[in-house]
C-alpha cells in the first residue's frame, strides 16, 4: 500500500515532539505545500490552533491526541498508520463567522470551530438584545454574557453553562446564555444552521462586552452579527471505532 503524503505537525510539550520525530523517521515528512493529509500530534487545543492556522488549504487532519482533552484526536500509536489513514471516516464542519462593531467605530472578523461568545467585561451585568433573521427574540437578556456554539463545539464551552450537546448532522447551532438573570425562565435556544444570530450591546460605555472567535477576543464590542461560514469547509478524519459521531452521542450519557 502506497503511503500517503503525509505532513506531521506536534503541539511543543516533549512527548508530543518525540511521538512526530518517530512518526516522521518511520514515514517521512512531507512538504505541507505537497502534502495530501496533516497528522496532528497533541491535545484539542492543538488540534483547533491547527485547524486555524491551516482552514484555508482544505487538506483532511487525522489528530492523535498526546496531551489531557483529546475530544478531537484518535488514539496515538505508531504502527499503522496508512491503513488507518485509509480507513479513516471524514467530517466536514463549517466555522461560524463573527463580524463585530465595536464602540470605536472599528470593525473586525474572525471565525470560530466551537463558538462565539460574548462576555461582561465589569462588575456589571451585561445588556444583550438578541435578533435571529433580524427579528428580535430577546429585547434584554441580563447574564454574564451568551454564546453561539456549534454541534462540533457543542461539548466544550457549551455543555459546561448547560447548553445542549448537538449531534453532528442535526444542521443545528447552540444559543446559550451564561448566568442569566432576566429573562428568568429563559435558558436558550436550537436555531437552524442557516440562522443569522445579531447580539446588540446596550448601554456599552457602562456595560462594556467582549466577544471571542474560539481564541480570537475583540473587547468593547456594540454589535455582533454571527452565521455559519458555508464557504469554508474543514476535514476532519477519525478511526472508524472512535467516531466523533459517537462521542458527541455518548457525551450526553455522562
Amino acid at each position: 500500500m502506497a503511503i500517503p503524503r503525509v505532513h506531521f505537525i506536534a503541539s511543543q510539550v516533549k512527548p508530543a515532539g518525540d511521538a512526530a520525530a518517530a512518526m516522521q523517521k518511520r514515514y517521512g515528512q512531507c512538504d505541507l505545500d505537497d502534502a495530501e493529509v496533516i497528522v496532528a500530534l497533541g491535545g484539542d487545543g492543538f488540534m483547533l490552533r491547527t485547524l486555524h492556522r491551516l482552514i484555508h488549504r482544505r487538506l483532511p487532519i487525522f489528530g492523535m491526541k498526546i496531551g489531557n482533552v483529546g475530544f478531537l484526536m484518535n488514539r496515538y500509536g505508531e504502527d499503522d498508520l496508512v491503513d488507518r489513514l485509509t480507513a479513516a471516516r471524514q467530517v466536514n464542519l463549517n466555522p461560524l463567522r463573527m463580524e463585530v462593531q465595536t464602540e470605536s467605530g472599528t470593525h473586525a472578523k474572525a471565525l470560530a470551530i466551537n463558538e462565539i461568545s460574548l462576555l461582561r467585561e465589569t462588575n456589571q451585568a451585561a445588556h444583550i438584545r438578541i435578533l435571529v433573521n433580524d427579528s428580535v427574540k430577546v429585547e434584554k437578556l441580563v447574564c454574564d454574557g451568551i454564546l453561539l456554539s456549534t454541534a462540533a463545539g457543542s461539548t466544550a464551552y457549551n455543555s459546561s453553562v448547560r447548553g445542549p450537546i448537538l449531534p453532528l448532522g442535526t444542521d443545528a447551532l447552540a444559543l446559550t446564555p451564561i448566568s442569566p438573570f432576566r429573562p428568568r425562565r429563559w435558558t436558550g435556544a436550537i436555531l437552524p444552521c442557516s440562522a443569522r444570530v445579531t447580539f446588540e450591546v446596550l448601554d456599552p460605555y457602562k456595560r462594556s462586552v467582549s466577544a471571542t472567535a474560539d481564541a480570537h477576543e475583540v473587547r468593547n464590542v456594540t454589535r455582533v452579527d454571527a452565521f455559519e461560514d458555508k464557504k469554508t469547509e474543514l476535514i476532519l478524519l477519525f478511526d472508524p471505532d472512535h467516531s466523533l459521531e459517537d462521542r458527541i452521542l455518548n457525551e450526553q450519557f455522562l
